[in-house]
């Protein structure tokens, strides 16, 4: 039996890896060039206690399962995620009722530990908040990750377990028979299929409508983000929300899982025609900063390392749409997966495989006795002791080589990035973290294009930054 997941997401990525406990052929399907850089890769990466989502709806449902998921999920998969907890912050009575309904909804949705907190313990758990605080709807389970990584992680141990991975492909349309896909169609490809798994991200409802099958509209929703220096770590431990509004959870004041600071998003509605092009502006970036300095006085805009956005896909609606077509009777549907969909993915991602395959059409898939769940990470060579450090290095030099300095990013890291798949720059940026730190790669840069053209045995010109029209240098280097 052969299933095709569209979409290397967080969704695509974790429904890829389940699929792989079972004796099947699973094929996984991306446009581009490689897993995580649609909507996963600009996010708030925050994995949500699950309190803001309205009882009964599918987030609901989804948004604090997954969330227990997590500590499981990172120790199998070897990504970073540290349960910090958060604050939903008001500066007076009447946010006050706002984070008191809150706390209704999240014990109602069977968020743990919620509580309410008063100014004294505020500020002893939070000191540089604004000292007009009053409350704080206080919430342990919440956490942070990185959202690429959950993807690239699930992906690489779905390989282990036979997954084949296609990347660069674009699903162009269907072959259909009877009401069932018999093929998927993509620009360089067909494949064979018995199950389709649609989770195509911002582009879902257009895969939905090729196959003839039940969809939602989705437009992109723009969050623009600020990330501040490592300079900054310890100056909030918690994610801190401002109220919410009808619109969006607010604007953020979060640290990243490598010490930054990490400010935004906005939320703004796009046309649908706006899809792929998340821009940031000077008026969502100003927005950005008003908004977190009421939340953090004493931030300091001189340390901005980067800014950028990302799309979010919004519906009617304003709730993830996963099910089984009744008119395509080998499709699944999981599109509409906006905010919390990072911390709701693993819960989904088994309510798929389970629910909608194995019980709504009635496919009883083999548990393999061979699967598994664990992957191991890059080893990041500067944060061992240093004694292991230097064993590392009597065994290979290059574990002592920096070619990141920023983030302490050895030689041999960049090559292993490579080995595991990483044929762009981004593609090493999002498995090392090389290039992410306070010089964006205006140092490493040039190191590390060396080093992909020496191991793909290709020429620079050929190597991109990200896309397939991403060229980093024009022309043969040498002939």
């Amino acid at each position: 039996m052969k299933a095709v997941v569209i979409g290397a997401g967080v969704f695509g990525s974790l429904i890829a890896r389940e699929l792989t406990k079972y004796d099947l052929e699973v094929t996984l399907i991306e446009k581009n060039l490689d897993v995580g850089w649609g909507v996963t890769k600009a996010n708030s990466a925050v994995i949500h206690a699950g309190y803001d989502d309205p009882p009964g709806s599918v987030r609901a449902q989804f948004c604090a399962r997954g969330n227990a998921m997590y500590e499981k999920l990172s120790k199998e998969l070897d990504f970073e995620f540290k349960r910090t907890g958060s604050f939903v912050v008001a500066f007076n009575d009447e946010e006050l009722k706002e984070l008191e309904r809150l706390l209704k909804q999240g014990e109602e949705n069977g968020v743990p530990g919620l509580t309410i907190l008063e100014r004294d313990e505020i500020f002893s758990m939070e000191p540089n908040l604004n000292p007009e605080i009053k409350y704080a709807l206080y919430a342990p389970t919440a956490g942070i990750t990185e959202p690429w990584m959950v993807a690239i992680a699930a992906v690489e141990n779905a390989l282990q377990n036979g997954l084949k991975l296609v990347l660069g492909e674009q699903v162009l349309g269907f072959v259909k028979m009877n009401g069932r896909i018999k093929k998927v169609i993509t620009d360089k490809h067909e494949y064979e299929v018995d199950i389709v798994i649609n989770c195509a991200g911002l582009h879902a409802d257009e895969i939905a409508k090729m196959a003839g099958a039940e969809y939602v509209p989705l437009h992109p929703r723009k969050g623009e983000y600020i990330l501040l220096d490592k300079k900054l770590q310890g100056l909030v431990k918690r994610v801190i929300f401002p109220t919410p509004t009808k619109i969006s959870k607010g604007i953020l004041v979060l640290p990243t899982v490598d010490g930054g600071i990490l400010l935004g998003p906005t939320a703004e509605d796009l046309p649908e025609e706006m899809k792929d092009r998340p821009l940031t502006t000077r008026e969502g970036l100003e927005k950005v900063r008003e908004f977190t300095r009421k939340l953090v006085p004493s931030l300091d805009f001189s340390l901005v390392v980067k800014t950028f956005s990302g799309l979010r896909p919004e519906s009617p609606q304003k709730d993830f749409f996963i099910k089984k077509s009744d008119t395509v009777e080998n499709f699944v549907n999981v599109m509409a997966t906006r905010s919390p969909g990072l911390t709701a993915a693993p819960a989904v991602a088994e309510y798929v495989v389970e629910e909608l395959i194995q019980e709504r059409m009635r496919l009883p898939l083999i548990r393999k006795k061979n699967f598994n769940p664990l992957r191991e990470g890059i080893k990041h060579y500067s944060s061992l002791p240093i004694e292991e450090w230097k064993r590392e290095i009597e065994k290979d030099p290059r574990a002592g080589k920096l070619v990141c300095f920023c983030n302490e990013v050895t030689e041999k890291e960049i090559v292993e990035a490579i080995r595991r798949g990483a044929r762009t720059l981004d593609g090493v940026k999002f498995r090392t973290r090389a290039m992410f730190g306070r010089c964006q790669g205006g140092f490493c840069m040039a190191r590390i294009l060396k080093i992909l053209e020496r191991e793909l045995n290709t020429d620079m010109s050929e190597i991109r930054m990200k896309s397939k029209n991403s060229w980093v240098v024009n022309g043969k280097v040498r002939e």
